[in-house]
C-alpha cells in the first residue's frame, strides 16, 4: 500500500483493475497535478504573455464598465444592468483559472487541492452557464428595445430585470451543482494528472476508475439541452431583430443597427463555438491534437471577457461618451 501511496503522490499510472482488497480502503489523492499544455511546455513562459496580457485586458475594461455605469445615473437602465451583470461574470469566469493557470506557466506550481480542483470546476461551470443565461436576457432586451420599442420600458422594469438575475443565478448554481457532488464519488486511484490548465469537468472525471456516464450524460444535458436552448432563443431574437431592422426606411438606420447586431452576434460564437468544441473534444475528437484541445478549451475562458466590455461597452455610444466625460470634464 506504500507503494501505490508514493505511485500517486508522483502522478504514476496505475491499472484500473484492481483487486477489490486494493480498492476497498483506498482513498483518493489529496492533490491533482495539472501539466499545464502537454507538448508545449518549453513554451509556457512565451504563452503565459499573451494569457496575462489578455487577463489584465479582461480585469481593466470590466471593471472600467462597472465602474462607468455605477457613475453615471443616465445609465441605470435594463441593458447596462445586464452589462454589469455579464462584466461581473467574466470578472469571476477568468479569476477562476487564469491566476492558478500563470502559476503553472510561471513557478511550475502544478499541484491543486483535491477539494479546489473541485470548486475549480463547478466555479467554472457555474459562471459559464450564468453568462449564458445572462446573454439570453442581453439578446431579449435588444429584441424589445428594438422591436416593440414604446413598451420597453414597462416590460423590462427594475423589479423585472432583477428577478431575471436572481434567476439567471440559481440556474447556474443549482443545475452545475450536480457535476461536482458526482466527481467527488468517482474513485481516482489510477492517476492524478490531469492534462489540462485547469480542472476542466471532463477532464476531471475521466481520469476515475469507475463507470462515469452519470457525470457524462450529465454534462451532455448541459452543454446540448441548457446551452442549446439559451443558443435557440438568441438566434430567434436576433432573427426577429434583423426582420425589425430590415424594415426600417433609412439605409443608414439599417446599416448602423445591422453593424451593432453583428458584433454582438461575434461575441455569442466566440463565447459558444470554443464551449461546444471542447465538451465535443472530449468525447468524439479523439484524433484532435491535445495541446491544440486545451488552448481552444481556454478560448472561452479569455476571449468573452475582453470582447463584451468593447463590443458591448466602448462601441456603444452613451458609455463612450460618459467616459470621454469622466477623463476630461471631470479631470478638469
Amino acid at each position: 500500500m506504500q507503494e501505490t501511496s508514493f505511485c500517486l503522490r508522483v502522478g504514476h499510472l496505475l491499472p484500473c483493475s484492481m483487486s477489490d482488497s486494493n480498492t476497498t480502503n483506498f482513498t483518493n489523492p489529496s492533490t491533482f497535478i495539472l501539466l499545464g499544455i502537454p507538448g508545449l511546455e518549453a513554451a509556457h513562459i512565451w504563452i503565459s504573455i499573451p494569457f496575462c496580457t489578455m487577463y489584465a485586458i479582461a480585469i481593466l475594461g470590466n471593471f472600467t464598465v462597472l465602474f462607468t455605469v455605477m457613475m453615471e445615473p443616465n445609465l441605470h437602465e435594463p441593458m447596462y444592468y445586464f452589462l454589469c451583470m455579464l462584466a461581473v461574470t467574466d470578472l469571476l469566469l477568468s479569476t477562476s483559472t487564469i491566476p492558478k493557470m500563470l502559476s503553472i506557466f510561471w513557478f511550475n506550481l502544478r499541484e491543486i487541492d483535491f477539494s479546489a480542483c473541485l470548486t475549480q470546476m463547478y466555479f467554472i461551470q457555474c459562471f459559464t452557464v450564468m453568462a449564458s443565461g445572462i446573454l439570453v436576457a442581453m439578446a431579449f432586451d435588444r429584441y424589445v428595445a428594438i422591436c416593440d420599442p414604446l413598451r420597453h420600458s414597462t416590460i423590462l422594469t427594475n423589479s423585472v430585470v432583477a428577478k431575471i438575475g436572481l434567476a439567471v443565478i440559481l440556474r447556474g448554481s443549482m443545475l452545475v451543482m450536480p457535476n461536482p457532488i458526482l466527481a467527488s464519488r468517482w474513485p481516482y486511484y489510477r492517476t492524478n494528472i490531469i492534462p489540462h490548465t485547469y480542472c476542466e469537468g471532463i477532464a476531471v472525471v475521466k481520469l476515475a476508475c469507475a463507470d462515469i456516464r452519470a457525470s457524462s450524460y450529465y454534462g451532455l444535458f448541459l452543454a446540448f439541452f441548457i446551452t442549446g436552448v439559451d443558443v435557440f432563443l438568441i438566434v430567434v431574437s436576433y432573427i426577429q431583430i434583423l426582420r425589425a431592422i430590415f424594415s426600417l426606411p433609412a439605409k443608414d438606420d439599417r446599416l448602423k443597427a445591422f453593424r451593432t447586431c453583428g458584433s454582438h452576434f461575434f461575441v455569442f460564437l466566440t463565447f459558444f463555438i470554443p464551449s461546444f468544441f471542447s465538451i465535443l473534444t472530449h468525447r468524439f475528437g479523439q484524433n484532435v491534437p491535445l495541446h491544440f484541445h486545451i488552448l481552444m478549451a481556454n478560448l472561452y475562458l479569455l476571449v468573452p471577457p475582453i470582447l463584451n466590455p468593447i463590443i458591448y461597452g466602448v462601441r456603444t455610444k452613451q458609455i463612450r461618451n460618459q467616459l470621454f466625460w469622466l477623463f476630461t470634464c471631470k479631470g478638469t
